[in-house]
């Protein structure tokens, strides 16, 4: 079975000609993939009911994910789903919503979503690294998530504005179907999403850095540091090299000189291991005249011995890189009630399912 969300419009103009159909059905199928958002072939009705039959025969179908349960926060600006793919392995995908800052004005629809089932990378901190690898997804199945989270906001008369690659898994790791997925976003004949809003996090995959700063795409990049010094990253990234961080910061200035595009620095700042004043000052030294943003992001706890940091800390934190003349920013929370962070809903349903089939067996 081939998901035609799989399929780079090329591909799909090709596809249709080599099954006799003039070249215009190639966007027909495109535009009621990623406009109509049809639930099978047999929804695309532009096209011929022989042609429609056709595909089915040739093995072709639409979607590749099933939600399975959603959560919404208070505030209702983030919902979370978790979806089966088709050989019932589950992932996490995002929305936070953001207020307009116009009258009348849509508001900014991220879409976080994931590329892998689970995690090889083993971060101590997150939900995902708890669960280890169980495979790398399809790009079709990366595309799924966004479909899902297109036709809910289309129902509210709204889009989805930007995508960010910082859901389960390490979206370098699975470089290629995650190249695909972009192309697919960003390619003008499919969802059509301008290039500058996406954006790539990854734990720091140096040789995948340099690589992807060869694709000529105007994408962010976001590399989770989380420490200043090897010892400490170490510690928090059991995967990391000896000499990640200097690795890191030179990769980013790699991917800055070849791109234009300024790349950001993610920090999770963990009460009582990263985020002392000492520190601080270590981080600010580290990114000192290198040109870069870095975005702090106080933890949203995972049922791990880690602990978010106080407010104050987290202000005197900021503080000290602001007045060393680093640019960075405090990220802003979402769905934090909601277990919004990577791999927290799939471990909270699974923990959920296993208690009840305990108390059965039982």
């Amino acid at each position: 079975m081939t998901d035609l969300y799989r399929l780079l419009p090329e591909e799909m103009e090709q596809l249709v000609i080599e099954m006799g159909q003039p070249r215009f059905r190639a966007d027909q199928i495109l535009y009621s993939l990623y406009y109509k958002f049809p639930e099978t072939i047999s929804d695309i009705k532009q096209l011929p009911a022989t042609f429609r039959e056709e595909l089915v025969n040739k093995g072709f179908t639409i979607g590749s994910a099933t939600e399975v349960h959603r959560v919404t926060s208070e505030d209702g600006d983030t919902t979370k789903l978790l979806l089966n793919l088709d050989d019932k392995a589950s992932v996490e995908t995002v929305l936070m919503q953001y207020q307009p800052k116009k009258l009348l004005g849509h508001p900014r629809s991220t879409i976080c979503v994931s590329t892998q089932v689970g995690c090889a990378m083993g971060c101590v901190f997150c939900a995902t690294g708890e669960m280890g690898l169980e495979r790398s997804m399809k790009a079709e199945e990366i595309i799924a998530q966004i479909i899902h989270f297109a036709k809910i906001l289309l129902e509210k008369g709204q889009h989805i504005t930007n995508i960010v690659f910082m859901g389960m898994g390490e979206p370098l790791a699975n470089f290629s179907e995650t190249l695909r997925a972009i192309k697919l976003l960003t390619h003008p004949r499919g969802f059509g999403i301008g290039q500058r809003h996406i954006t790539v996090s990854t734990i720091g995959i140096t040789s995948a850095i340099d690589q992807l700063a060869e694709e000529d795409l105007q994408i962010g990049l976001a590399i989770s540091l989380h420490a200043p010094n090897d010892e400490l990253r170490k510690w928090l990234v059991p995967t990391a090299s000896p000499n990640s961080v200097k690795e890191l910061i030179d990769a980013g200035k790699r991917y800055f000189l070849k791109t234009g595009r300024r790349v950001t620095f993610e920090y999770a700042l963990i009460e009582g291991v990263n985020d002392t004043p000492e520190i601080a000052e270590e981080l600010a030294l580290l990114l000192k005249d290198n040109g870069s943003h870095v975005n702090l992001i106080p933890l949203n706890p995972t049922a791990k011995k880690f602990e978010r940091p106080s407010r104050k800390n987290v202000i005197e934190f900021e503080r000290i890189l602001y007045n060393a003349g680093i640019n960075c920013t405090v990220r802003v929370e979402k769905g934090t009630e909601i277990s919004a962070a990577c791999g927290q809903l799939k471990t909270s349903v699974l923990d959920k399912y296993n208690n009840n089939k305990n108390q059965f067996d039982n």
